[in-house]
C-alpha cells in the first residue's frame, strides 16, 4: 500500500506541473485580434446629405501632415481609366477603383474593382475595366426586365478602353499629396479615412458628379441606351 500511495502521489505532481505548465504557456501570449469589420467605415456623403455641407466637411478629416491613408477621390465628372490613372500619377497608390457608366435619369450599378499593383497604372486600370465589364456581363444574364437591360448597356459602354466611366478612386496617401490632389482640375472631393483603417473596412458612397446639391438616388425613368 505505502507504494501505491507514493506512485499515486507522484502521478499527482507530474499532472501539477503539467497544468502549471499549460497556464502560465498560455498567459504568456495575448489572445489573437479580431479581424477588421468589413464595411465599417464610410467615404462618401450620407444619403440624402447635403452636397455644400459633405464638401465642406472634408478638409477636417484629412490626416496630420506625414501620415499615410486611404482616401477617396471623388470626381467632377466621369473620366476614362487611362486621365483617372494620369490624375494620381506621382501622388498616390492606386487601392481601387469605381466604375459607372453614366446613362440620362438611368440607375447604373458602381462597381468597385480592387486594382492589382504593378508598374503601369495605367495597364492596371485597364484591366480593372475589364473585370467591371465581366460583372456588368454577368448581371446582364442573371437579371431580367430594366435591370437586365442596365447592365447589357453598362457592358457595352465598358466595352471601349476610352469609355467615361471613372467617378472616384481610393488612394493610400499622405497628407502633402492628398493637398496636391485636392487642388487639381477635375477633383472635387478628397475623402480621407481614420489612420489605420484598411480596404476592407471599408464601405465605399462617392459622390456622383450629377448629384449636385443633395446626395439622394439618381432618377431612374429615362430610357436605357441599348446595350
Amino acid at each position: 500500500m505505502p507504494a501505491v500511495r507514493g506512485r499515486l502521489l507522484v502521478l499527482a505532481a507530474c499532472l501539477a506541473v503539467v497544468a502549471a505548465t499549460a497556464w502560465y504557456a498560455g498567459s504568456r501570449f495575448d489572445p489573437p485580434a479580431a479581424a477588421p469589420s468589413s464595411g465599417t467605415v464610410r467615404l462618401g456623403p450620407e444619403p440624402g446629405e447635403d452636397v455644400a455641407a459633405y464638401l465642406a466637411r472634408l478638409p477636417g478629416e484629412l490626416p496630420a501632415p506625414g501620415t499615410a491613408v486611404l482616401a477617396l477621390v471623388q470626381l467632377g465628372a466621369e473620366v476614362t481609366p487611362a486621365e483617372a490613372a494620369a490624375l494620381v500619377a506621382g501622388n498616390a497608390r492606386l487601392v481601387s477603383v469605381v466604375f459607372h457608366v453614366p446613362m440620362p435619369r438611368v440607375q447604373s450599378a458602381l462597381r468597385f474593382v480592387a486594382v492589382e499593383p504593378g508598374p503601369s497604372a495605367v495597364a492596371a486600370l485597364d484591366r480593372a475595366r475589364g473585370h467591371a465589364r465581366f460583372l456588368a456581363d454577368a448581371d446582364a444574364t442573371r437579371l431580367t426586365g430594366r435591370q437586365a437591360a442596365v447592365a447589357s448597356a453598362e457592358a457595352a459602354a465598358l466595352a471601349d478602353p476610352a469609355c467615361r466611366c471613372v467617378p472616384a478612386m481610393v488612394v493610400a496617401a499622405d497628407r502633402q499629396a492628398l493637398d496636391a490632389l485636392a487642388a487639381r482640375p477635375g477633383v472635387r472631393a478628397v475623402h480621407a479615412a481614420p489612420a489605420g483603417v484598411t480596404p476592407p473596412e471599408l464601405a465605399l458612397a462617392p459622390l456622383l458628379p450629377e448629384q449636385r446639391e443633395r446626395a439622394d438616388p439618381i432618377p431612374d425613368d429615362g430610357p436605357v441606351p441599348p446595350g
